[in-house]
């Protein structure tokens, strides 16, 4: 029955669809960003907002008419988080050989 919806002629999401999923995502990663205090959880929010920026410009791409730069920025902006993720892990091992834990109230005693 789903399956049937899915495939029917008259279902095509619209530009508003993939805005409110990307609006979503976005609050979401907002949302774990704000309430986590473990690190790694607010690295996981964080890539969420980055993604949901991604899926904005592969959509306005796609319905601006198909050229190539959201493509191009998404890229970019898997290239950014990526290196983020980098940086913020060895950061968050440096933290835990010192305080044996990865709580990021604690970041303010790694000053030493």
């Amino acid at each position: 029955m789903l399956a049937s919806i899915f495939n029917s002629p008259y279902f095509y999401p619209s530009i508003y669809h993939w805005l409110v999923l990307s609006s979503a995502l976005f609050s979401i990663g907002i949302y774990g960003f704000l309430t986590r205090k473990n690190a790694v959880g607010i690295l996981i929010s964080l890539e969420l907002c980055l993604n949901s920026g991604a899926l904005n410009f592969v959509v306005f791409d796609y319905f601006r008419g198909n050229h190539i730069d959201g493509k191009i920025m998404a890229l970019f902006i898997i290239a950014v988080a990526a290196a983020e993720v980098v940086i913020a892990m060895a950061i968050f091992v440096g933290m835990f050989k010192h305080k044996k834990t990865i709580d990021v109230t604690e970041m303010n005693q790694m000053r030493n």
